[in-house]
């Protein structure tokens, strides 16, 4: 079997794989990806985007329902799920063949196999047309997670649904339960919430979006609870009865226990990172629960052999994946690239209302010692929110109150996903509270409460 070399092969062409692939090629380095599935990987075709063009249906559904608040019409309104997922499916195509055509524009040799490391910087490849042997000093792990599947709770497809199968799903829920208020769980119970389902959510933790602000969190609870969710916090699933046209789920919360019964459920209990039938533990490569363990610049263990994005560990985000990426075709191809600091990228959940936040929790910035000052702003005191009829919501601040470093943002409301990009500039620019002061913020604007928010953690708030 004869061996083709490269500079560097990359496994998995998820938002990690695929553009560290093009990076490295940019910097002239001689590049192969290897894909088993689908190029994009989960992000594209399974996760992050159309899952948001299920929740812009969701959206625009809510809002005609709201027509009469603006001063319009709208009679007979319902709508089609089939052509709701048809749509989401069809946004997914569209980039996944889009991430083809630019590995093509960058001269990335692309092959379709599944992938295994026959020894440090050998790479075997199953393809439908036999194995094809590649060499490269540097090998890039992107093969990212699956959902996690626990013990009674695992999915059928019909009753109990992973995320694959809520994209896709075999009939609209009358009453569903999800368990589990991540991103994930919280994203899927809002769509379908909108869409008319009794909705009950079961988090473990002892609040809904657990890794958020508490304060965010209990915010964004009373916001789904106006919608009509349930939420059940502190509790567990211990077990699902499946029986015909039911599910009887039985909850467990300190010592008391009780049944639930739904026709759907969706389970969303956190990821597990795809290290499997790689080849990694006859190289000695050290995993840790499921993930890749690495070193600042995503190195593993071994030499010469990295690992990026949701197959390394938190934090799971497509643009994590994808900077990490970036970061190790760099490092590679002998550049001197920042490590990436995970309390610098934000996270995003697209539910309604939107929840984003970058850095530290008020919670986690007292648990640092830090002294800190704290500002918050609500939609309510905001006019472009006002005239979007979008005033409930919230931006909130953390500030050192000694050196005036910003440690963290927070915010629920409309459109919060895209304003949160300014504080994560800020911290990246190790902004202080002084220069985001004196920026003068556009009029009417959602932003302009970024602003107020800072001012009033110095009490110098001027619209509330």
């Amino acid at each position: 079997m004869s061996a083709k070399t490269f500079d560097m092969v990359v496994i998995g062409a998820g938002p990690g794989g695929y553009v560290a692939a093009i990076r490295g090629a940019q910097l002239g380095l001689r590049v192969a990806v290897v894909e088993r599935e689908h190029m994009g990987g989960i992000c594209l075709n399974w996760g992050c985007i159309p899952t948001k063009a299920l929740l812009r249906s969701a959206e625009v559904f809510h809002l005609m329902h709201r027509a009469k608040e603006f001063g319009l019409k709208a009679d007979g309104l319902g709508y089609d799920l089939d052509a709701v997922v048809a749509r989401s499916r069809g946004v997914a195509k569209q980039l996944a063949g889009g991430v083809g055509h630019l590995l093509k524009k960058n001269k990335v040799t692309v092959i379709m196999g599944t992938a295994q490391l026959a020894a440090p910087g050998v790479v075997e490849v199953t393809t439908d047309k036999g194995v094809k042997r590649l060499e490269a000093p540097n090998i890039v792990l992107a093969t990212g997670a699956r959902a996690r599947e626990l013990p009674g709770l695992e999915a059928d497809g019909q009753q109990v649904w992973t995320y694959r199968h809520a994209l896709q799903p075999p009939h609209m829920p009358k009453r569903l339960l999800v368990i589990g208020s991540g991103a994930i769980g919280i994203e899927f119970a809002s769509f379908y919430n909108t869409l008319g389902a009794e909705v009950t959510v079961v988090e473990v933790m002892d609040r809904v979006l657990p890794v958020e602000d508490a304060e965010i969190s209990a915010f964004a609870r009373k916001q789904f609870e106006k919608q009509g969710m349930v939420i059940r916090e502190s509790t567990t699933v211990t077990k699902l009865n499946r029986q015909k046209g039911k599910v009887v789920a039985h909850l467990e919360k300190g010592r008391k226990t009780e049944t639930l019964e739904v026709d759907t459920v969706i389970s969303a209990v956190g990821i597990v990172g795809n290290v499997e039938n790689l080849g990694l533990e006859a190289l000695g490569v050290q995993i840790e629960r499921t993930h890749v363990v690495t070193d600042a610049f995503c190195e593993t263990t071994v030499p010469g052999l990295y690992a990026i994005g949701d197959l390394a560990g938190a934090p799971w985000l497509a643009h994590k994946a994808s900077h990490e990426g970036v970061m190790v075709a760099e490092k590679i191809a002998g550049h001197k690239p920042h490590p990436v600091d995970p309390n610098s990228i934000a996270g995003c959940t697209y539910c309604h209302p939107q929840v984003a936040s970058v850095g530290l929790t008020e919670a986690q910035a007292k648990e640092q010692g830090h002294d800190i000052k704290v500002g918050r702003f609500p939609f309510v005191g905001n006019g472009k929110a006002i005239a979007l009829g979008e005033p409930e919501g919230m931006v909130k601040t953390v500030f050192d109150a000694k050196t005036g470093a910003l440690l963290g943002a927070h915010m629920v409301g409309a459109e919060v996903t895209e304003l949160i990009q300014g504080y994560v500039i800020g911290r990246q620019l190790e902004t202080t509270e002084e220069d985001l002061m004196q920026t003068v913020f556009p009029h009417p604007t959602l932003s302009e409460m970024m602003h107020e928010s800072v001012l009033d953690a110095w009490d110098r708030a001027l619209h509330f």
